[in-house]
């Protein structure tokens, strides 16, 4: 449970989470992390994500078992765990109870399947009329196709832009990226039918799919195909229309690092540091439009000149000059960096930290100081069911 709910922007809410996997419960998350009670409803088998566990978490079970996989972890801080059997009339019996009380339902059921379990938006609603019911969906509520990331990223185009460059295999990124755009969908959603309710009174159903969230998200990728009738290629690292943006370089002590320069002023400033100014001036290079049409010739020259210098003391002096730029790193570098330590998240007992959802802050309240960790799979309670 979130240790400041009070002061919390969604104290008063009850969230029901019948969803499973990573979009949905990203949501559920969020929603505890802003003072919400969150009560993750579960199959007598559990959330298959408690079964996802990576060889090195296999390995250290031999000597410590655990229930909780990283990847739950991932998505399940600040919930209850309770076990219904959906399929029985008992276990519908005691959802349908809980839902007279809570203010949004978060599903991710195939078309079709909520109903058969007397769990879809008509039956819950007809019991809460101020209910707010967010659906996932694969491919949308009349396609029975059950939607997962890695087929979403390949039938969206993102594999294939994330190839290593034309004629390169496609490439999926290396988290379920559709799963959490989804996530943020499903959220704007919700937050649109809680300030409809506000006004109304009534609740509403939102329903997103994956493909859907996929393509709105193409941006100016698909901008590029829709406005020029040209499909983009795969470039890499590099940007299609940015030059030099995203290549990856190493310097000459090993550190590898990237540069996002956005404009001519800033590409000068680039020269410079490298002290190569007479580069800013040629006529190919001078623009970011003549960049793109020389890319080629400019990130061969940036690639042997970056090769010949101190990777740690060009990042200090591009960000001395105001330059984009950074240094790659490994997610564990990356969240032992001291500009991570804001999006950690304490438990409120004894355990590993967590991994916030929220990255926003608010001038009216704090964000939450620590939350509950991740629950392991509980039983009905034998008593009415209650959040």
């Amino acid at each position: 449970m979130n240790s400041s709910s009070q002061s919390s922007p969604f104290a008063h809410l009850r969230v029901l989470e019948l969803a499973s996997v990573l979009a949905g419960p990203q949501v559920g998350q969020f929603f505890a992390e802003l003072g919400a009670e969150v009560l993750k409803i579960e199959s007598p088998a559990g959330d298959v994500t408690r079964t996802w566990k990576t060889s090195a978490e296999t390995a250290a079970s031999a000597t410590a078992e655990s229930t909780v996989s990283a990847y739950f972890a991932a998505s399940n801080w600040g919930k209850q765990s309770l076990v219904l059997d959906l399929t029985t009339a008992a276990g519908q019996a005691a959802l349908h109870a809980l839902a007279e009380g809570a203010d949004i339902v978060l599903a991710s059921y195939k078309p079709g399947d909520a109903e058969k379990l007397h769990a879809g938006y008509a039956t819950l609603s007809a019991r809460n009329p101020r209910l707010i019911y967010g659906h996932l969906t694969g491919y949308g509520p009349h396609n029975q196709r059950t939607g997962y990331d890695a087929v979403l990223q390949a039938e969206a185009g993102f594999m294939h832009l994330n190839a290593g460059g034309p004629g390169q295999p496609p490439q999926k990124m290396p988290v379920a990226m559709v799963d959490l755009l989804a996530a943020h969908q499903l959220k704007e959603g919700l937050l649109v039918a809680l300030w409809r309710r506000e006004r109304t009174g009534q609740g509403a159903l939102v329903q997103v799919d994956l493909l859907s969230s996929a393509l709105a998200s193409l941006a100016n990728q698909a901008a590029t195909y829709l406005v020029t009738g040209h499909d983009p290629q795969p470039l890499g690292s590099g940007h299609p229309s940015i030059v030099p943006y995203g290549t990856v370089y190493r310097a000459v002590n090993g550190r590898q690092l990237v540069l996002a320069v956005g404009s001519d002023g800033q590409f000068r400033q680039l020269c410079a540091a490298l002290e190569k100014p007479n580069w800013a001036e040629e006529t190919r290079f001078q623009t970011n439009a003549a960049r793109v049409q020389h890319r080629a010739e400019l990130e061969a020259l940036l690639t042997e000149r970056i090769g010949k210098v101190d990777g740690d003391a060009l990042l200090a002096e591009l960000e001395r000059r105001g330059v984009p730029a950074g240094a790659v790193r490994s997610v564990g570098e990356a969240l032992a960096h001291p500009s991570a330590a804001a999006m950690l998240l304490p438990a409120s007992g004894p355990g590993p930290a967590g991994l916030r959802t929220v990255a926003f802050r608010g001038s009216e309240w704090s964000a939450v100081a620590a939350l509950s960790p991740p629950p392991a799979l509980a039983a009905p309670p034998p008593a009415e069911p209650g959040l």
